[in-house]
């Protein structure tokens, strides 16, 4: 054997020696070795960021002490749990490592880092397999919400409903499921929506309704959309159409009045076209016609209690029942009162007792009466004022034609403008009566039906127009106030208020182009009544026949005999002044002359007159006519 193999046969030897001896110290040390120190050797391999099962071993007011196998407890912030007043010492989590060592040698954990996680594993889940997650909306963000899914997920507004909508705070602290629609693994940004089941949801419901749809049947429905002229009913994954008018027997001013966005309300199918999915329906179909009966629950002169829905100009809408509805016309809300709308007796909402007055089945129309649920005054007026009654009222209103006298509460009497004087030509109310005014005047008439009183003032005084006619004959000279004067003539006022008229001719001898060149307002004179229409109460007077008269009757009274001769110079000595007696002319020389003078116009002057006389009652007519009002019908 040669040096060099002896030689390695030689360490060869010694490794295997050596060899024995290091399995002695193994074995040796694996005596030695206790759990505790296999325990801490395993969780050396702990690294941060991984996920691990732990058990509550302390609670503390603002930490967790947790076991997970380490040669320490972790430590979690008692934030990390939702509720940590409802932990219990063995309660077991999932824990998120974010160090595995502090400064104190404790592993830092996170709970919320660790739910996240399996959150996150399960939404892509949920996602591959295109199922449904629930959800609960926890604030407003620009273009939609946020939704807690387990982690945050953003909701865009559009894909809330069906349709869009403006109030999305109204849906924050909603639970409710939804679709994942987009899901970013590397941002883990997830979009979820909840149209996009409630369209799968739709699709389903919309197969099994066309199934069964039939006109006829019932459906439940939620009112999705109001319109002016209806609503739209979602019945099933299709809209129909309720129109306003099949809402209610009754009327109805806008569909809101019956209907309200999310209500779900029982509808009837009216007509279906399968071709184009449109249905109409009903939701008073449902209910019997309740005019068809009307007749027999309503009848006429009973009186039942309704609510007041509605207010026109002419009247007020009361409804009887759901579905039935009268009007009662504002004639028929007072006896006594003028009522030119209905709000002046009547409130929205309120109830009220009517009676029945008509009923229309077929025109689906019942005439209301409120006054006539109480006992008609006017019925008592004819007992209570007879005719030629004096009464006291008080001047409510003036008008063109008269005044309405309030004789009681409700009750007015016409005062016509013709029966306010016996003697003035009154144009007008105001010019004799004021506004409140108190006053006596004489029932003249009552007529019951059409709910009418005329009263007077002037019947109060007897008509003095008797006392003309029977002691002032025509030729009787009376003393007379001017009260007017007109381009015509003046009227003149006798002592018991009549008036008559001075024609311009009638004034004075000489011709007079103006009344007031010879009179004024206020002028006391003497004059004749030389005409009388007691029909049309008018007076004609003469001032210068009424001087002519006295003028003859001085002649007379100095008249002597024979043969009927007059001693002129006798008559005329106290009358002519001494002025016209000159030259040696006697007094009987000046009033031969004047006598001549007068006869030789006597005959022309009398021609004259009776002219005069037939003019002046031409003009009188005209003046009267032209100046009196235009009246109204007597009530």
């Amino acid at each position: 054997m040669s040096q060099h193999a002896t030689k390695h046969l030689t360490g060869a030897s010694a490794a295997l020696e050596g060899y024995d001896d290091l399995e002695k110290e193994l074995q040796a040390q694996l005596a030695n070795v206790t759990m505790d120190s296999l325990f801490n050797e395993s969780v050396q391999n702990f690294k941060e960021g991984e996920v691990v099962r732990g058990r509550v071993m302390e609670i503390g007011p603002d930490r967790i002490l947790v076991d997970i196998g380490y040669k320490s407890e972790g430590v979690v912030g008692s934030n990390e749990f939702p509720r940590p007043e409802d932990l219990n010492i063995g309660d077991e989590f999932d824990f998120y490592i974010e160090d595995p060592e502090n400064e104190a040698g404790m592993p830092v954990l996170s709970k919320m880092k660790a739910d996240r996680i399996k959150n996150w594993e399960k939404i892509q889940e949920i996602y591959e397999n295109d199922g449904v997650i629930e959800g609960i909306i926890n604030r407003r963000v620009k273009g939609g919400l946020k939704v807690d899914i387990g982690i945050d997920a953003f909701m865009p507004a559009s894909q809330l409903t069906f349709r869009p909508t403006g109030d999305l705070e109204k849906y924050i602290g909603t639970k409710m499921e939804l679709k994942i629609i987009k899901l970013t693994k590397r941002r883990r940004n997830v979009v979820v929506s909840r149209r996009k089941l409630l369209e799968e949801q739709r699709a389903g419901e919309k197969a099994a309704l066309l199934g069964k749809i039939a006109e006829g049947i019932i459906l439940k429905g939620e009112v999705k959309n109001i319109t002016d002229f209806g609503a739209f009913v979602d019945v099933g994954g299709i809209d129909g159409l309720l129109h306003v008018t099949d809402m209610s027997w009754g009327r109805v001013k806008h569909p809101s009045q019956v209907v309200s966005v999310g209500q779900e309300i029982d509808v009837k199918v009216l007509s279906f076209d399968p071709n184009t999915e449109r249905i109409s329906l009903g939701l008073k179909q449902i209910s019997d016609n309740p005019w068809k009966t009307a007749v027999d629950r309503y009848p006429i002169g009973s009186v039942v209690r309704g609510k007041v829905v509605s207010m026109t100009d002419y009247g007020a809408f009361v409804q009887l029942e759901e579905g039935v509805e009268g009007m009662v016309h504002v004639s028929e809300m007072s006896w006594t009162r003028r009522v030119r709308h209905p709000n002046e007796m009547l409130e929205l909402d309120h109830e009220v007792d009517v009676m029945i007055l008509s009923v229309d089945a077929d025109a689906e129309k019942i005439a209301l009466g409120i006054k006539q649920t109480q006992p008609n005054p006017w019925r008592v007026l004819e007992e209570k004022y007879p005719i030629n009654s004096i009464v006291k009222g008080i001047v409510r209103n003036l008008t063109d034609y008269g005044a309405f006298v309030q004789i009681e509460d409700g009750i007015d009497g016409l005062l016509h403008v013709s029966d306010i004087s016996w003697t003035k030509k009154v144009t007008h109310p105001s010019e004799c009566l004021e506004k409140g005014q108190e006053l006596e005047v004489k029932i003249l008439n009552i007529d019951t039906d059409n709910e009418k009183i005329s009263v007077g003032l002037k019947q109060m005084d007897s008509d003095p127009w008797l006392a003309v006619v029977e002691r002032i004959p025509i030729g009787s000279v009376v003393e007379v106030e001017i009260a007017k004067l007109v381009s015509f003539g003046a009227f003149a006022r006798l002592e018991n208020g009549v008036e008559g008229l001075i024609h311009v001719s009638e004034i004075a001898n000489e011709r007079v182009q103006k009344p007031e060149e010879a009179l004024k307002v206020g002028d006391k004179v003497k004059a004749k009544v030389i005409s009388i229409e007691a029909a049309d109460r008018k007076l004609g007077l003469s001032i210068r026949e009424a001087e002519r008269d006295e003028e003859k009757s001085l002649m007379s009274e100095h008249g002597g005999g024979d043969g009927g001769r007059v001693d002129v110079a006798a008559a005329m000595r106290d009358s002519v002044p001494e002025s016209m007696v000159q030259a040696g002319r006697s007094l009987a020389d000046v009033a031969h002359e004047m006598m001549a003078a007068v006869s030789k116009v006597e005959t022309a002057r009398a021609e004259e007159r009776a002219q005069a006389a037939a003019d002046a009652a031409a003009v009188a007519a005209e003046a009267a006519e032209a100046e009196a009002p235009a009246e109204e019908p007597k009530a």
